[in-house]
């Protein structure tokens, strides 16, 4: 176990200006590490270390809690910062802020006030467990069941084909079926300290791009508390829909849009200091022009579902209607497919040599590897289908 895991630096609330000091110093950090993390498949445990120390784990845990009570819009600003930098070590952090907007939404009074404390001090690096052997990626259903033990305690065992950061994680939020006779939607959220669990790693992590995110296979099994239920027992469903779905969709596509528009950039930058003869091509200008059209749609769109969220939990209405669950679906799919196609366009427009190189000095090679996992991620065949199901739920077509 790393010091920084067992002697964790309390989050401190920080003025703009630190703030912004401490950001800078990450997304510092992270460049300079991205390339060794995409080329050893490693986990970034110094990144994670850093995010650890400046309090970046307690980014959305409340001040009452010591955290940074930071709002959806920081979010999604400081994910693009970090996927600028290191795709693999923003993704890690998104999805650790996704969790912990659950426990921050869902946790009941002393889950809550023993476990937030903790992930704002940096002592708890969360990972998510919702894949299944049997159920895949189908976030609403599990297959492995909770069992009632004596005294109440409840006992777990569960395996997943993917969890991001398993290995390195210090909690979990897994999703089983609520009881061995429940149906397969019976689902409960579970919270579990890793000390509280015997973690076994079933397979590796070898992939053609996000390879920094050691998302291996895991087997899990231990017992916790009744209280660490996160949620309805059986209701998980209502929690994704709160919380689970919506901060994950604008989290992940903050993170792809963040990693095309920094290739963009040093693209951009290339051109100008290695490539000024070609700056007069109307054909460059037409494929920059296009380029920028991908990036401009996420941006705007991912601003505008961001809002709706907003609106939805300030007023306390349904985030399961038809309408924002389109929007959320089509967020996804959207920053997926048009952030790959950018990146897909600029190697095409910096070519052979700088655009396909691994040791380019425009990074394009990795960021397209990088971004062809974004389809895949809870996949977008999935999402395309749910929305064609919404869309008949939907006769006036609420657009966004």
């Amino acid at each position: 176990m790393s010091e920084s895991r067992t002697r964790p630096i309390p989050a401190r609330p920080a003025c703009d200006g630190r703030a912004q000091d401490d950001l800078d110093a990450l997304v510092a950090l992270l460049a300079v590490n991205a390339a060794g993390v995409d080329r050893t498949a490693c986990f970034p445990e110094e990144n994670l270390a850093a995010l650890r120390s400046a309090g970046y784990l307690g980014f959305l845990i409340p001040r009452r809690y010591g955290g940074m009570g930071r709002d959806l819009a920081d979010l999604v600003t400081v994910a693009q910062r970090l996927a600028g930098a290191c795709l693999s070590t923003a993704m890690i952090w998104a999805m650790h802020c996704q969790q912990a907007d659950v426990l921050v939404r869902h946790a009941g009074p002393r889950l809550a006030a023993e476990l937030l404390p903790r992930v704002a001090a940096g002592e708890v690096y969360l990972a998510s467990v919702t894949t299944g052997t049997v159920t895949g990626g189908h976030l609403l259903s599990a297959a492995d069941a909770l069992e009632r033990g004596i005294e109440e305690e409840i006992l777990l065992r569960r395996e997943a084909p993917v969890v991001t950061g398993g290995e390195h994680a210090d909690g979990f939020l897994i999703t089983m079926r609520d009881t061995a006779h429940a149906d397969g939607h019976a689902v409960s959220l579970v919270y579990a300290d890793r000390d509280a669990l015997t973690v076994e790693a079933t397979g590796g992590w070898n992939t053609l791009g996000m390879r920094g995110t050691a998302s291996g296979a895991l087997k899990l099994s231990g017992a916790v508390p009744p209280d660490q239920v996160v949620g309805p027992p059986g209701g998980f469903r209502e929690v994704a829909l709160d919380s689970m779905i919506p901060v994950g969709h604008l989290a992940w596509s903050a993170c792809w849009l963040g990693a095309a528009r920094s290739s963009f950039s040093a693209l951009l930058r290339w051109l100008s200091r290695e490539q000024r003869e070609r700056l007069s091509s109307p054909l460059v200008h037409e494929r920059l022009g296009r380029i920028r059209l991908d990036l401009e749609l996420v941006s705007g769109y991912l601003g505008g579902v961001r809002q709706e969220v907003e609106r939805v939990r300030a007023d306390r209405s349904r985030p399961d209607s038809a309408e924002v669950q389109i929007h959320l679906n089509s967020l996804k799919t959207a920053a997926s497919e048009l952030t790959y196609q950018a990146v897909d366009r600029m190697v095409q427009l910096a070519g052979l040599a700088v655009g396909y190189g691994t040791d380019s000095p425009v990074p394009l090679e990795r960021t397209l590897r990088d971004l062809r996992s974004a389809a895949l991620n809870y996949s977008n065949d999935r999402l395309w289908t749910a929305n064609g199901a919404l869309c008949l739920l939907d006769r006036g077509v609420t657009l966004l």
